[in-house]
């Protein structure tokens, strides 16, 4: 996971409203309650990590960091905008899955594998959206403010928000997803988009929390990647979305984080009934298993023993639009094995001929 912070978190209350004469206003208050409306010609306000952002009319040339984040972007119909991104390998495929007539394999990309203060001011755009932990850091060099002195106005995923100690996390997985879609199809001038967005994920939601859920919630670990630990996610973190909506129970939903690391003993205890990993380059599907089946604190676990590994994409589980597409396939994985009733629900996004993406046999 790009630039990984390890540090607790608390939660705190999100309530965005930006109100001037002339100006778009967004406001995001709650999980359930998100909303743009629109005051007529002039600049865009939005609240981005407790500051205002506004701009002057539409942004129209984005840099954005991420498949996540990119996603976002493009979810909102803000393709044209996005004039370049860094780290977009690792999630291409998926992205073309996802976005097909947004010609992802055509959008420029700069920089290596995470960006610099030299990229974006070569690049110069009037917004980057990144976050901390993801392009911004700085054991990097890159920080918000460095970039804005420069001219460029700067948007943070807002899983990333960080309170005044410099902890990551302030509000709840879902909410914060919906503020970066509202806020940046606000931004672009693709507010409409932005809201048919939302309340699609808002009706899938609904359509998988309604559905019929065994007595007993099942538990899921997410393996991110480890050796001597295990790099997972916490409370507010995307997947800890992604599992209550598909009605699971996460192993580490008391960890008040949003990607962390825990030991050993911790998965052990935890005696997860089905184990996610999040498809990285970092160590592959076949690595993951090997440690698993390796190490003695996990060896033993059924759930290892019989093979119940489920491995998705990274975009899928960081904060972004494809965070329901993983619910669906959660879902669909604890009917595949036995653990939650048969629902009918089909996963909007198929998956499963991605190339790139070893195991999940199951599903094809």
């Amino acid at each position: 996971m790009t630039q990984r912070i390890t540090s607790p978190v608390r939660p705190g209350l999100v309530c965005l409203a930006a109100l001037a004469l002339g100006t778009t206003i967004l406001t995001a208050c709650g999980a359930e309650d998100s909303a743009v409306d629109e005051a007529g010609e002039g600049t865009i306000t939005v609240e981005n990590c407790g500051e205002e952002l506004t701009v002057d009319e539409p942004v129209s040339e984005l840099y954005a960091y991420d498949g996540g984040i990119i996603s976002i972007a493009l979810a909102v119909g803000a393709r044209e905008e996005l004039v370049a991104v860094t780290g977009l390998a690792r999630d291409q495929q998926l992205l073309e899955l996802a976005y097909p007539e947004d010609r992802v394999d055509e959008l420029q990309i700069v920089g290596e594998e995470h960006p610099t203060l030299e990229t974006v001011l070569a690049l110069d755009p009037q917004l980057m959206f990144a976050g901390w932990g993801y392009g911004f850091s700085e054991s990097r060099n890159l920080v918000p403010e460095m970039v804005q002195k420069r001219g460029i106005d700067t948007y943070l995923l807002s899983e990333t928000c960080r309170q005044e100690d410099g902890d990551r996390g302030t509000m709840e997985a879902w909410t914060a997803l919906r503020t970066d879609l509202l806020n940046i199809g606000a931004l672009t001038g693709h507010d409409e988009t932005a809201k048919k967005v939302v309340a699609d994920i808002d009706e899938r939601r609904k359509a998988l929390e309604s559905a019929p859920r065994p007595a007993e919630a099942p538990t899921a670990f997410l393996f991110d990647s480890g050796t001597d630990a295990i790099f997972t996610s916490g409370s507010f973190g995307g997947p800890q979305a992604i599992f209550d909506t598909a009605g699971v129970t996460s192993a580490t939903a008391d960890v008040e984080d949003t990607w962390t690391e825990v030991g050993w003993e911790r998965f052990a205890a935890a005696e997860p009934d089905v184990i996610y990993f999040v498809d990285y380059p970092g160590q592959s599907y076949e690595e993951k298993v090997k440690v698993l089946k390796a190490n003695p604190a996990s060896r033993d676990l059924p759930a290892v023993k019989e093979n119940r590994f489920v491995n998705l994409p990274y975009a899928m589980w960081v904060s972004g639009p494809l965070n329901i597409d993983a619910a669906e396939w959660v879902r669909r994985s604890l009917e595949h094995f036995g653990l939650a009733p048969e629902s009918g629900i089909e996963p909007t996004l198929d998956i499963s001929d991605l190339t790139n993406l070893a195991g999940n046999e199951w599903l094809r």
